[in-house]
């Protein structure tokens, strides 16, 4: 282990179609073979190019493609009914290629989820807070097995103050899903300086991406502990003091039936609460 938009419906992201190349001229084509045989040419450059021509190149997949063909636990999958990992990705306007964070990573579902949507020329750098290695001692030995099993994939643990620390930055994307009531919850933890980390960690136009359980509107942090919920107006007024302007909200995860009364871990709602997701990002 190395050291430690405006409101949208939210679809999964479509592939772009490999634009066909226009029709060769038939009367140069013909002269073009009719030269190669006279000359005693193999046709080796003209049957290149037909075969070329004939096999374009195989459209991108797809986010919901890519998660569907990357290797992850059966756990992980069996979550994604649930969690909705391409549509949040999507909403996102996550692509290939980026370097993302991913912050309270745990045994890392959404870590793997990333690694899988930036692929091979992108990077994800897992974190653990401190305190959460110190209270829950396994998720180091998963931290290490998700870093081995992916080669895109550098695990890191920090500070709430320095959540970026040991990233090579700036980055596309920074991501904090089921987390932030902790940080809010944990004694002493500077919010201020961790939504200031994050905003001085991204490049210009990168974006910061937040779910969490939703509390009881205008309930502020009355809720924090006992149900391990948060008010989104709480979060929003937090993260926007860091500098941050609101990319989108959207209610992928959003439960009607949910009366937010309830704790997260209640089997009657566990892994169906309501649940906020925002999008901010980091002005150009």
């Amino acid at each position: 282990m190395k050291t430690f938009f405006t409101t949208i419906s939210a679809a999964a992201m479509l592939a772009a179609l490999a634009a066909c190349s226009p029709a060769e001229d038939t009367a140069d084509d013909a002269a073009m073979t009719e030269d190669a045989v006279l000359s005693g040419d193999t046709g080796s450059d003209t049957a290149a190019m037909t075969e070329e021509a004939a096999a374009p190149e195989p459209a991108p997949l797809t986010l919901a493609e890519r998660l569907a063909n990357a290797d992850r636990p059966d756990g992980d999958v069996e979550l994604d009914a649930m969690r909705h990992p391409a549509e949040i990705l999507a909403f996102a306007g996550l692509e290939p290629g980026w370097h993302v964070a991913d912050l309270g990573a745990g045994g890392g579902y959404y870590s793997r989820v990333l690694s899988a949507a930036v692929g091979a020329e992108g990077h994800v750098h897992s974190q653990n807070y401190d305190w959460i290695v110190e209270r829950y001692p396994n998720v180091v030995n998963a931290m290490d097995a998700l870093e081995a099993g992916h080669s895109n994939v550098t695990t890191h643990v920090t500070s709430d103050t320095a959540p970026l620390d040991g990233m090579e930055t700036p980055l596309d994307a920074v991501f904090i899903v089921l987390l932030y009531h902790d940080v809010v919850l944990e004694e002493g933890e500077d919010l201020a300086a961790m939504n200031q980390a994050i905003y001085d960690g991204l490049r210009p136009g990168g974006v910061y991406v937040i779910i969490d359980h939703a509390a009881r509107d205008g309930s502020g942090l009355e809720d924090l502990e006992s149900l391990h919920r948060i008010d989104e107006a709480f979060v929003r007024q937090q993260v926007e003091a860091a500098g941050f302007e609101l990319q989108g909200e959207a209610d992928i995860l959003a439960n009607a039936d949910d009366d937010r009364t309830l704790n997260v871990f209640d089997p009657a709602i566990r892994r169906q609460t309501d649940r906020f997701v925002l999008v901010y990002r980091k002005p150009e």
